[in-house]
């Protein structure tokens, strides 16, 4: 069964998009940011999260996943919603899926994100890879689409597979002085390889600078411009969206390095956060960079109030940013 509900969008209109199918314990919509009006709200639009498994196998010092799956038995260790059978071991989460795919009112194309609550490429290397199940079933349709969110680089399945029109891949990336500090995961420079071999075999490539950090103090945003180069160097990513370092107060209360906390200094809706004046440079360094030296302006913010993306000329009401269509 679906469940259908009243959301308003960004431009006030009135919408019947899917609140769920079933329990909501695999296709639920991610709808916890109200929709903005004043200056200091969050601009986050609502999506629908495909929670085919839990955790990572990463161990990014400031990861959410740490406060979020706090309660879980196992964490933020790797979960996976498998079926005792082998022939079909995401046949509960095929089951969502088909029963979503078959409705045909509302007719909104969605995407559904599979990186909210798991890295979308941490199966890859198990004996069950969610992408050879997953990027299939979406192709036998041609109205919603797969979002894989990862810090991985196993894309090995993923580059022996057609046609993958209804999958996007997106990949998130810091500067090299960041990700070496506080990110226990495949080197940026791997992953930006990973990036530039999907792209190559055709599939939407998205990616993620976030959060940025200011750090090294003396150099911090030169590296980040460094970052750039090495991914325009190898692709063009159809969109990039920008974070800064934020913080909910369970993510730092579990987390075992808080090292990075004394960078928020800021109170916000979502947690603690850098403060704005370091925030808006940030942006503003990043986004004039992409301008000037690459014509590039598919650039949006994730989890920033109305007056950020103002104070940056962007369009806060048709945001494009990593989770949307």
């Amino acid at each position: 069964m679906i469940q259908i509900g009243e959301y308003e969008t960004f431009y006030g209109q009135r919408k019947s998009l899917v609140a769920q199918v079933g329990d909501g314990s695999i296709i639920h919509r991610f709808d916890k940011t109200p929709v903005p009006r004043e200056p200091e709200d969050i601009v986050c639009p609502h999506f629908l999260e495909l929670k085919w498994a839990l955790g990572c196998p990463f161990n990014c010092a400031w990861c959410y996943l740490q406060g979020t799956l706090r309660l879980y038995p196992r964490r933020k260790a790797p979960t996976y919603r498998l079926a005792v059978t082998e022939e079909n071991p995401y046949a509960e989460v095929e089951r969502a899926l088909r029963e979503l795919f078959r409705l045909t009112y509302p007719s909104e194309p969605e995407v559904l994100n599979a990186g909210e609550l798991a890295d979308s490429l941490m199966a890859e290397r198990s004996p069950f890879p969610f992408t050879r199940f997953a990027v299939p079933l979406f192709e036998a349709q041609d109205r919603h689409r797969l979002l894989l969110l990862t810090k991985a680089s196993w894309v090995e399945h993923l580059v022996g597979m057609g046609p993958h029109r209804q999958t996007i891949v997106s990949f998130s990336l810091n500067a090299e002085p960041v990700a070496q500090r506080w990110e226990k995961a495949p080197p940026v420079r791997d992953r930006i390889e990973a990036a530039a071999l999907v792209a190559r075999v055709g599939y939407e490539v998205r990616i993620r600078v976030d959060p940025i950090v200011p750090y090294p103090e003396d150099d911090w945003l030169s590296d980040y411009l460094r970052l750039l180069d090495e991914v325009f160097a190898h692709l063009i990513p159809s969109r990039i969206t920008l974070g800064s370092l934020r913080g909910l107060q369970s993510t730092i209360n579990a987390a075992s390095d808080r090292s990075w906390v004394e960078y928020l200094t800021e109170q916000s809706p979502w947690g603690r956060r850098m403060p704005e004046d370091k925030r808006l440079g940030a942006f503003s360094g990043v986004k004039e960079y992409l301008e000037s030296r690459y014509g590039y302006t598919h650039v949006a913010l994730c989890k920033e109030p109305i007056k950020v993306w103002e104070a940056l000329g962007l369009d806060w009401r048709n945001c494009r940013c990593n989770c949307v269509v």
